[in-house]
């Protein structure tokens, strides 16, 4: 696949010309999905859905600027359907627009569950740690901020609290982060698991998830979070919509890593029963199952 956006759309443009039998471009890569829809405009394709999953594309950059103006006015013209995982989402890719259906990032919440009743002891097992277990789970790079994780770590270990942080990913800043680690003397404080199939398990076992991102959509891993249980302190920088109000949220500042430090220190709040769990997650459009019908309906009805 060709890095460069625009020959990317040629060779897309070239595919679907002959191709003739896809009635439908679904695309998912925020800005980028102008060039997508672009080429599936090109190419004759009559539903061309664009799909927001974020709220920025962390650039500040003048030239990156004009890049996102020009690819929210394409995506808001050429997408014949537009589909956000929550309202900020919509608001960004497509601006003032109405016509926008907001479809939650969900779960399979009953097998989450299930699961998760099973595994409360499964970080202990897996790594005899018997302390406070915290974990962030995400691509080690710049938007999720694993520095200030270090950092919190580190006021952590100064006031001799008993804790591991187990970071979940692999990135561009994995070796930066390792070295951070080395410097500060967090070694035995700190690990990196990188990729893992058993994230349900280590989420429904730890007593904290950390995400102080400079910015997200709408992560599906605090919907996953909030499945099993778990409570979770986010940067004050995510949209409120993260919160499904079962009390397992709460928002803090990015600029001091001691405010994230005293919260972890308070005693951990008792988990939601699963039934309310369920019920909520249902409710509010976060089923894997139900959403999967929902989208199957749209592409029907074209």
């Amino acid at each position: 696949v060709a890095s460069n956006p625009v020959s990317r759309m040629l060779k897309l443009e070239a595919f679907l010309k002959r191709h003739k039998e896809y009635e439908v471009i679904h695309a998912h890569m925020l800005l980028s999905n102008a060039f997508h829809l672009l080429a599936a405009q090109r190419a004759g394709v009559k539903h061309r859905i664009s799909h927001s999953h974020s709220t920025s594309n962390g650039e500040s950059k003048p030239i990156k600027r004009i890049y996102e103006k020009w690819a929210v006015i394409t995506n808001k013209h050429i997408a014949t359907y537009k589909i956000a995982c929550g309202e900020l989402a919509a608001q960004y890719l497509f601006g003032t627009s109405k016509d926008v259906l907001i479809l939650p990032n969900a779960v399979d919440v009953e097998e989450m569950l299930r699961v998760a009743a099973q595994s409360r002891d499964y970080i202990e097992r897996e790594f005899n740690d018997k302390g406070l277990k915290i974990i962030q789970v995400g691509r080690l790079n710049k938007v999720k901020n694993h520095k200030f994780s270090l950092k919190i770590a580190d006021e952590l270990k100064k006031k001799n609290v008993d804790f591991t942080l187990y970071i979940i990913g692999q990135g561009p800043l994995e070796a930066e982060l390792k070295e951070i680690v080395e410097e500060k003397g967090l070694v035995d404080y700190v690990k990196f698991l990188g990729v893992r199939s058993e994230v349900t398990e280590l989420m429904a076992s730890a007593d904290y998830m950390i995400m102080p991102s400079l910015h997200e959509g709408f992560p599906v891993v605090l919907v996953e979070s909030q499945a099993v249980g778990l409570t979770s302190l986010v940067s004050d920088q995510i949209s409120n919509e993260v919160d499904l109000k079962l009390g397992l949220v709460d928002f803090l500042p990015i600029d001091s890593p001691e405010i994230w430090k005293n919260r972890l220190s308070k005693a951990i709040s008792p988990r939601p029963t699963e039934s309310k769990i369920l019920k909520t997650l249902k409710s509010n459009d976060f089923d894997a199952a139900t959403n999967a019908k929902q989208l199957m309906q749209i592409y029907i009805n074209f």
